[in-house]
């Protein structure tokens, strides 16, 4: 159709459709719009029906695209099918963790392990220690205190010390009681440690009073255990002490008209033999 204000036709929509039909192979020519503004209107009427169709087919092409999509996720929901005898990938998902705690329990044995085989070694050198263990010096130690000591003069080595009516003398030894007598226990001084105390066969000990030795039982007082306490010192005869008094120091034992004195140190050799005595292993 040709409108008469231009010199140029406008093609109407049912020609190129027609030419479409015609020749599909070639490109739809574009529409020439010419002419003023007051021709577009019966234009854009003519093109309502086209516009429909294209509406129809792009609301077509959507409902295509929405079922395929439709059928996708069916796709899927059936593949998901298959995976539900899995059923749980969640529960897989549990299992797995639950899985790795099982995995950790295992160390946890083995740290067990070890520590059970450690303290296996450890009782066999429990008993090596307990075998080392000092009792049995101890016993050793009352070996000799059970034997006990004599004491012998060095100027008449057939006499010894001997307790005789509660007092200490000088004798010889003959028989069984002699023996016994004059064996006596020989212990770190009640007043002095590096010094030596002599206890008797009752329980009692050799003690100076009145400058006399004697034997008595203790009282627990101090005075008796400074006189019942003797600290050794080197003689001038060799293989024998002297002992001097610890609360009179000196003042050694000595013996006299066969008695045993506390008396004062004196320059002579008298003295000096008279004061040497050897101790030597109980009679006893």
């Amino acid at each position: 159709m040709c409108t008469s204000v231009h010199s140029d036709c406008v093609r109407p929509y049912t020609t190129r459709w027609s030419h479409f039909a015609g020749n599909r192979s070639r490109p739809a020519p574009p529409p020439l719009l010419c002419g003023p503004v007051l021709d577009n209107t019966p234009r854009i009427r003519r093109l309502g029906p086209a516009a429909a169709l294209a509406l129809a087919a792009a609301v077509a092409c959507v409902a295509v695209a929405v079922t395929v999509l439709d059928d996708r996720p069916g796709e899927t929901r059936a593949a998901a099918p298959p995976t539900p005898p899995d059923n749980g990938p969640g529960l897989l998902s549990f299992a797995s963790p639950s899985g790795s705690p099982a995995h950790t329990p295992a160390p946890a044995r083995d740290r067990t392990a070890p520590s059970p085989s450690s303290p296996a070694p450890e009782p066999p050198a429990r008993p090596k220690r307990t075998p080392a263990k000092s009792p049995t010096p101890t016993a050793g130690s009352s070996r000799p205190a059970e034997h006990g000591t004599s004491v012998r003069s060095l100027n008449y080595p057939d006499r010894y010390w001997h307790v005789s009516g509660g007092l200490v003398k000088l004798d010889p030894v003959t028989s069984a009681a002699d023996r016994r007598a004059a064996t006596f226990t020989r212990v770190k001084g009640l007043a002095d440690a590096r010094c030596y105390s002599f206890t008797t066969a009752d329980g009692g000990y050799l003690r100076h009073r009145d400058f006399l030795l004697r034997a008595e039982p203790e009282d627990g007082s101090p005075l008796f255990a400074r006189d019942a306490t003797f600290c050794p010192r080197p003689s001038a005869v060799t293989g024998a002490v002297v002992l001097e008094s610890v609360n009179y120091p000196g003042r050694f034992l000595r013996h006299r008209d066969f008695q045993l004195r506390l008396d004062p140190y004196q320059n002579t050799d008298l003295y000096r033999s008279d004061s040497a005595f050897s101790l030597v292993g109980g009679l006893a």
